[in-house]
């Protein structure tokens, strides 16, 4: 049987974090591991050595090897894969590349990230102004109940669109979502909805920042999603994304963002090829892409993703556990709960101590990060949700249950010392 390194602390040597400095936000900036610098630093001096040479000669057969090796992972076609620099990038690019007409739906949660309902607020204010439309995910919530609303929700937006006159629906819905929601995190079932969305005749786009690294098993070719983007949880280098497009849907995304220099008539066979069109829209660093092969190199050291993800699985619903009863508080989902098991991945939301009464503002936000991070050298996320404040922990292959201890002896700190500057100003 073979023998892979041990996880929790014992790990942390592979990654170039602080001595002492305990990270609980994985879902927010990652973590790069040492093998990943070391490899894409010596790409880098290649590239630096002879640029124009690794640009027309090595640049292209690497990756697309990258290409191929991330397909596989997905259950994609390499064909339908085209790398972009993050996950709101790629939702841009599918929502630009809509032909919008006057009628149309553009469909989103109150989950939604930030940047991708800005991209959706842009596209609605843009002529032809397709209609916004908001679907309310309630958390926590039955799959069943959740997705029978979901579908009545479809289904009330196409009969408010259709024509008085023949019936005929007019316009198209879009609907954005996520596989694991940021803010709260929930590991969303996001493939039912998917199907969901085909039985309608809606467009799905699924926001997929956390799934690549925390869901195993993945086969976008058998869920079928129209467009689905992923970064974040590969431990490759920041800056690297995957968008999905099945070849049935080659021919919406007719230009990258920006415009590739392929940009207009294309050979025969290639019109709608993401490869083609993504091949060259200007000098970037090539490294980026090229550090997926190493990244997965590294979690195939680690035990491969079944290992990483049991391992952070369990560790996410156990400290967050152990977390909530640091602070007094509890867990989004009850411990040991099928919720719990069925809508958590690799991170968990604990409730804080801080009245829901204090508005979610920057100011609040910039106090947890300078405390946190200033003054315990500690952190893990903090937002706002159903009249409440919470934290969203990231189990990483390098955490013990210990950090989640440390991180609530913080969080006790923090929220008092907050809530008493909040009262003193409130004096003023």
């Amino acid at each position: 049987m073979e023998k892979f390194p041990e996880l929790g602390h014992a790990a942390l040597p592979f990654f170039s974090l602080e001595d002492g400095y305990i990270n609980l936000n994985s879902g927010t900036a990652g973590a790069t591991p040492r093998r990943v610098e070391d490899a894409t630093r010596d790409l880098a001096d290649k590239v630096a050595a002879k640029p124009d040479r690794f640009l027309w000669f090595d640049y292209r057969p690497m990756v697309e090897e990258v290409r191929g090796l991330i397909a596989k992972l997905i259950g994609a076609h390499p064909s339908d894969c085209a790398f972009v620099s993050n996950v709101s990038h790629g939702i841009n690019i599918v929502l630009r590349n809509f032909d919008w007409e006057n009628g149309d739906v553009l469909v989103m949660t109150n989950c939604t990230f930030n940047t991708i309902r800005a991209a959706a607020r842009y596209v609605s204010d843009t002529a032809p102004h397709p209609k916004l439309s908001e679907f309310t995910l309630s958390i926590p919530e039955k799959r069943k109940a959740l997705f029978e609303r979901f579908r009545k929700f479809l289904q009330s937006l196409k009969a408010q669109r259709r024509q008085s006159a023949d019936e005929t629906p007019k316009g198209k819905i879009v609907a954005v979502l996520d596989s694991i929601s940021a803010t709260p995190s929930v590991y969303m079932p996001w493939k039912d909805m998917v199907q969901i969305c085909r039985e309608e005749s809606v467009w799905s786009v699924i926001d997929a920042a956390h799934s690549l690294g925390q869901e195993v098993d993945l086969n976008l070719t058998e869920a079928a999603p129209d467009f689905w983007v992923c970064s974040k949880w590969m431990y490759a280098k920041h800056g690297c994304a995957v968008l999905y497009v099945p070849e049935c849907n080659h021919h919406i995304i007719r230009s990258a963002f920006p415009t590739g220099i392929t940009f207009g008539p294309l050979p025969p066979g290639h019109e709608g090829d993401p490869q083609t069109k993504f091949s060259w829209t200007g000098t970037i660093e090539f490294t980026i892409p090229l550090s997926i092969k190493p990244a997965l190199e590294f979690r195939e050291l680690l035990g491969g993703e079944k290992r990483i993800n049991d391992y952070c699985h369990t560790l996410a619903l156990a400290g967050g556990k152990h977390l909530a009863e640091t602070l007094n508080t509890r867990m989004m989902f009850a411990p040991n709960s099928d919720e719990a098991e069925m809508f958590t991945a690799n991170m968990v939301n604990v409730e804080i101590p801080l009245a829901g009464s204090i508005a979610p503002t920057p100011a609040v936000t910039l106090k947890f990060q300078d405390k946190l991070l200033n003054e315990h050298n500690v952190y893990a996320s903090q937002f706002h949700y159903d009249g409440r404040w919470w934290t969203r922990v990231s189990a990483q292959v390098y955490n013990e249950i210990g950090d989640f201890e440390k991180l609530g002896k913080a969080l006790l700190i923090v929220c008092a010392e907050i809530s008493e500057e909040i009262a003193e100003r409130t004096k003023m």
